[in-house]
């Protein structure tokens, strides 16, 4: 492992963040209580900003708004080809104001500079693109009723919704949330996650230069706002992405308000698996990647490889390789591959399962330090010969960890595979299509990847099995969770035909 050229510091200048209040109504405002919290640099441990910290009295208000704004106001009600216009504009303003943003999710998340600016900005824009392309293809079926009936179905926008993002993907979560929402016609208050806010307030900034007068963006904990918003009883629906923890909690509050239906998007153990007949040189890199990438902060990240026993020896040294040229350190630097854990908390977490793996008798290959310099910095790290009942095997870890396991056959992988209580997404690597087929079709997940990972389109659904959740972002059926169906009939007299 190398760590960047600015080895105890970064250069950058923070800039002024422009926007530290709640986003409510279509203005800026202070918390009800007056009451801030501190955003923390992950690179250097400093303030950023001081941020409103909104509470259940704020919530009230917020969805007021989108209540008014959905009952009243103009945003449902607009033909869709103006909705589609206006979402159009909002992903070139995006684009516009991308440099801002990048700069945004960089010193609140500990993302890397590069790869939000020209991946995940551009991404987000491309998904608001593919929405507005569908708001004038919502529509209902004619039914062939059994009798001298006509009948016929609605799909109609599902109203107040709140979206409550996580902190590992600020940018991506929130557009990810609000494009289909928006495009179904629904009002809204978006809760980002209170270690990753400032994003969030930017966007709610750029939605208002386009009239964009659907939408709340509320910072404050989970606990207070987050709960106050899943409880709700004027909310007609609750998306979540987090752990699967807080995701019972969401569900539960839901439950005992109004009976809101949620969407959630939970936790995640991958299996990335990989067969003996692939060419190692070129899956290992993709392998290490698709585990270690974003500090490893990614409930998709494939954090248990499991390599067939003929090439497990040559797979594990390539993959020591990379660990040694991967370099760690301030995410502005165009040479650093991953910056630090978002925040202190997730970071002592990491660095005890780190703690666990050892001492449950998995055998470290490399990292498991955190780097001497402020911040919160984790070296990459790759167990190997990992048992399945092990903690780094079982639990989601949310860092830059990797659980390594030999198998022998097919059938054993996939047992393997699906021993876990989640199911969101799997990498199947092999060069047999036979194989690829019978894999794909066992493993219990959202999402498989053959032959590459982290291959996300706005065309393509993404959601989990088992406790990593239900529904879908993205594709249609992102926008569907967003839709109501009403049935209509009416009785036709005297009709020459049925």
């Amino acid at each position: 492992m190398m760590q960047s050229k600015d080895s105890q510091e970064s250069n950058f200048k923070i800039p002024k963040i422009k926007f530290t209040q709640l986003f409510i109504n279509g203005e800026f405002v202070d918390s009800v209580s007056g009451k801030t919290f501190e955003t923390i640099d992950p690179r250097n441990e400093e303030v950023i900003a001081r941020i409103a910290e909104g509470d259940k009295e704020d919530i009230d208000l917020a969805v007021k708004a989108a209540r008014e704004a959905f009952d009243h106001g103009p945003w449902p009600r607009l033909a869709p080809k103006e909705r589609r216009r206006i979402m159009l504009k909002f992903a070139d303003l995006i684009l516009e104001h991308v440099e801002e943003i990048a700069v945004l999710d960089t010193m609140d998340a500990g993302k890397l500079f590069s790869a939000v600016k020209t991946i995940e900005i551009p991404n987000v824009a491309d998904v608001l693109c593919y929405y507005a392309g569908a708001t004038d293809k919502i529509h209902g079926t004619t039914l062939k009723m059994s009798r001298e009936i006509q009948g016929y179905t609605l799909l109609e926008p599902i109203g107040v919704v709140g979206h409550i993002i996580p902190w590992n993907f600020p940018t991506q979560m929130f557009v990810y949330k609000v494009a289909p929402a928006l495009a179904a016609g629904c009002t809204m208050v978006v809760k980002p996650a209170e270690q990753s806010p400032l994003s969030a307030l930017y966007y709610a900034y750029l939605a208002k230069q386009v009239f964009i007068l659907a939408l709340n963006s509320l910072t404050g904990f989970g606990p207070t706002a987050g709960a106050a918003l899943s409880s709700h009883m004027d909310v007609d629906k609750i998306t979540f992405t987090g752990s699967t923890e807080v995701g019972h909690l969401v569900m539960q509050a839901a439950a005992t308000s109004n009976l809101k239906p949620v969407s959630l998007e939970l936790g995640g153990k991958c299996p990335f698996i990989v067969f003996d007949d692939v060419d190692v040189d070129k899956i290992a890199p993709l392998a290490f990647v698709g585990a270690i990438y974003n500090k490893g902060e990614g409930c998709v990240c494939g954090s248990r490889l499991f390599i067939q026993e003929g090439i497990y020896d040559k797979f594990v040294k390539k993959l020591e390789e990379m660990a040694k040229t991967w370099v760690v350190g301030d995410p502005f630097d165009p040479n650093t591959h991953h910056g630090p854990q978002v925040y202190k908390k997730q970071f002592e977490k990491v660095l005890s399962y780190i703690e666990h793996g050892k001492r449950e008798g998995a055998k470290l290959l490399t990292g498991g330090n955190a780097l001497d310099r402020k911040g919160y910095f984790i070296e990459p790290t790759i167990f190997i010969d990992v048992e399945d009942d092990m903690k780094i095997a079982k639990e989601e870890i949310f860092g830059p960890v990797l659980s390594v396991m030999k198998f022998k056959t097919v059938e054993e992988v996939i047992k393997r595979a699906n021993c876990t209580k989640y199911g969101l997404a799997a990498g199947v690597m092999t060069n047999d299509l036979n194989i690829a087929n019978t894999v794909s079709r066992s493993i219990r997940a959202g999402v498989i990847w053959i032959n590459c990972y982290f291959a996300f389109d706005p065309d393509c659904p993404y959601g989990g099995y088992k406790c990593s959740g239900f529904e879908r972002d993205l594709g249609m059926e992102g926008l569907h969770k967003f839709l109501q169906v009403k049935s209509v009939a009416t009785p036709i007299y005297n009709s020459p035909w049925l």
